[in-house]
């Protein structure tokens, strides 16, 4: 007889859902909630739901968005010192960029998306490569935005949930693209939160 193919970590027999998906999903709603509200508690949900999404992306064959969980566990650790070495007694504090450095994030970030598209189109079997590089790249910049305090990754952020949503159901990762419906709505809470935290302490745009 024949041996049974192997599934991939976390998935049901028959092409169910896969339970590391769910786990993930869970872990990232907890860390954007913690985000919103300027906690560095964030952190650790973060880097367990990273480390699980790389399993995720690659049975999607979403290579750009597994190879950029390596980049958030190691962008997420930068971020929870810089975090803990900023943080008081109401929270960590955020800022706007200036003018020049919005323009200079723009333009990196376009170029990196062309270049890395493009390599993951002619030289992989990647799924919606342009697509999948978008949100890739779009996320790596929000990301370190992120670390840094920076009201705008939250912009960035929204737009990566936009994005995302249609990509992840059109590759059968529904509950991924049902957390990215509701990420949406966190990172929106928490632009708004952080314009008013950014005010407060007498930061404008």
């Amino acid at each position: 007889m024949d041996a049974a193919p192997a599934l991939p970590p976390g998935r049901r027999p028959g092409g169910g859902m896969s339970y590391l998906e769910w786990i993930a999903a869970a872990l990232v709603l907890i860390n954007v909630a913690l985000v919103a509200l300027r906690s560095v508690w964030n952190y650790p949900f973060a880097l367990v739901a990273v480390t699980l999404y790389a399993f995720v992306f690659f049975e999607a064959k979403l290579y750009s968005d597994m190879l950029l969980q390596g980049f958030f566990f190691a962008l997420n650790l930068y971020g929870w010192a810089a975090w803990m070495r900023a943080r008081d007694e109401s929270g960590v504090p955020v800022r706007w960029m200036s003018g020049s450095a919005r323009r200079g994030w723009a333009l990196a970030t376009i170029a990196a998306w062309a270049g890395w598209s493009f390599a993951m189109d002619r030289h992989t079997d990647a799924a919606a490569p342009w697509i999948d590089g978008a949100i890739a790249m779009l996320s790596i910049t929000a990301q370190w935005l992120l670390a840094r305090r920076r009201v705008e990754s939250w912009f960035l952020w929204i737009l990566v949930d936009l994005i995302a949503i249609p990509l992840f159901a059109s590759r059968g990762l529904y509950a991924t693209s049902a957390v990215y419906v509701v990420l949406l709505g966190l990172s929106i809470d928490g632009l708004v939160q952080w314009r008013r935290a950014a005010a407060t302490d007498g930061m404008t745009p």
